[in-house]
C-alpha cells in the first residue's frame, strides 16, 4: 500500500510504502519540504501490530544528517543508542513534516485525549516532548491541538477509510 501527501503550506510532497506481515508495519517513506529552509528526508518507521512505534531511522537526503530512536519500554526511548530520560513518558513520536504520525497518535487515543509526543522537528532532527490534544469530532474527522511546542496551534483532520489523515487543514493532502 502507498500514500502520497502533498504540501499545501508550501512546496512539497511525501511517497510512503506501508507494508505489514505477523511482525507489524513497516513504513519506507522520502519527503520533501521546499520551506525557508529546503529539507529532504528518508524515514524508515517500525510499528508494532497495533501501530505503536518500534524504531524510526530518519535521515537527511544527502547522507549528512541522521537519527536512530528506537521505544525501550512504553514510554521510554534511546536516541543513537542513547537514553533519552528527557522524553520519558512520551508514549509515541511525531515528526514535524508527515501527517503519518497523528494517525498513530489517533489510533492510540481511540477518541478524545491528550499526549506528550516526542516531538522531531525536521529541519534540525531535535527531539523534545510536546503537549498535544486531539478531539475526535466524527468518525473520519478530528481536530488536533498543539499544547506544546506550536501552543495555539488547531487543524481539523479529516481520515481515509484506514485512518490515514486524507486532509490535515492548511498543511497536508493526500493524492
Amino acid at each position: 500500500m502507498h500514500r502520497i501527501w502533498k504540501r499545501l503550506d508550501m512546496p512539497g510532497l511525501e511517497l510512503a510504502r506501508i507494508t505489514s506481515d505477523a511482525s507489524g508495519v513497516t513504513v519506507r517513506s522520502s519527503l520533501i519540504a521546499g520551506g525557508a529552509t529546503p529539507v529532504a528526508l528518508l524515514y524508515t518507521w517500525t510499528l508494532t501490530s497495533d501501530w505503536r512505534t518500534r524504531t524510526l531511522d530518519l535521515a537527511r537526503a544527502d547522507g549528512s544528517f541522521g537519527i536512530a530512536i528506537a521505544r525501550v519500554a512504553d514510554r521510554a526511548w534511546r536516541i543513537d543508542g542513547q537514553a533519552a530520560p528527557h522524553l520519558d513518558g512520551c508514549p509515541e513520536l511525531d515528526l514535524s513534516a508527515t501527517p503519518l504520525c497523528n494517525s498513530l497518535a489517533m489510533r492510540l487515543l481511540d477518541g478524545t485525549g491528550e499526549l506528550a509526543a516526542a516531538y522531531i522537528d525536521a529541519e534540525t532532527l531535535k527531539v523534545t516532548p510536546s503537549r498535544q490534544r486531539y478531539e475526535k469530532l466524527g468518525e473520519r474527522f478530528w481536530r488536533y491541538i498543539d499544547l506544546g511546542v506550536a501552543k495555539g496551534f488547531t487543524a481539523e483532520l479529516r481520515l481515509d477509510s484506514e485512518g490515514f489523515v486524507r486532509h490535515y487543514e492548511g498543511l497536508f493532502e493526500s493524492v
